[in-house]
């Protein structure tokens, strides 16, 4: 371990989202990304809550489980982002195709984005679910066409990024801004805090 882990806040982030780095850093906190990968396929009839909370839990137990026991004494931090559209979960793109029938079904709609963030610990996992609404204006076809050009729908859940270029598209968020980039900040903070780990 190195001496800056040992003497600044520290987790493992179960993730190899930049974005979700960016944000931890936001508030203080280093982490070392050590991506978990999991069958992402939706149980049926499970809810789009109960999806993406267990797929956090998950995330973060197989991360903690490759830990040795001296890492285990840091924190492992995951978190899984899903977008709703009435009911019906849009997870991540597999293509330009699938992304693009996507953002038209979006399209001026009211939808949902939950982000579940789940801390390991102890060997024990808690879990907390950050719901927020979003509203996105009418899109022409141009629109889709140039966003989707541009690649930055890649590896987002539901095909847009609010922090990038989509941002100019949302009329109004009901919720937690950074919770719809992916890891609701006082959410993630107020469950670091509880364990012990400070943050600003």
């Amino acid at each position: 371990m190195s001496q800056k882990f040992d003497v600044l806040p520290f987790v493992y982030l179960a993730s190899r989202s930049p974005r979700r780095v960016e944000l931890l850093k936001q508030i203080g906190v280093r982490c070392e990304t050590l991506p978990a990968d999991i069958d992402e396929t939706q149980i049926a009839n499970e809810s789009p809550e109960q999806y993406v909370t267990r797929l956090a839990q998950q995330k973060a137990e197989a991360c903690f489980q490759r830990l040795t026991v001296v890492q285990r004494a840091h924190l492992v931090l995951a978190a899984d982002t899903t977008v709703v559209l009435a009911g019906s979960v849009l997870g991540k793109p597999e293509d330009d195709n699938d992304a693009l029938t996507m953002l038209q079904n979006l399209s001026g709609s009211l939808h949902l984005v939950h982000t579940a963030v789940a801390l390991a610990f102890n060997y024990e996992i808690e879990v907390v679910l950050s719901t927020t609404v979003v509203e996105m204006m009418a899109l022409s076809a141009a629109q889709i066409d140039a966003y989707i050009a541009t690649g930055e729908h890649r590896d987002k859940a539901g095909s847009y990024g609010i922090q990038g270029a989509a941002g100019a598209w949302i009329k109004r968020i009901e919720g937690s801004y950074t919770g719809v980039m992916g890891l609701p900040l006082y959410e993630t903070a107020d469950l670091l805090r509880k364990h012990g780990v400070s943050t600003y």
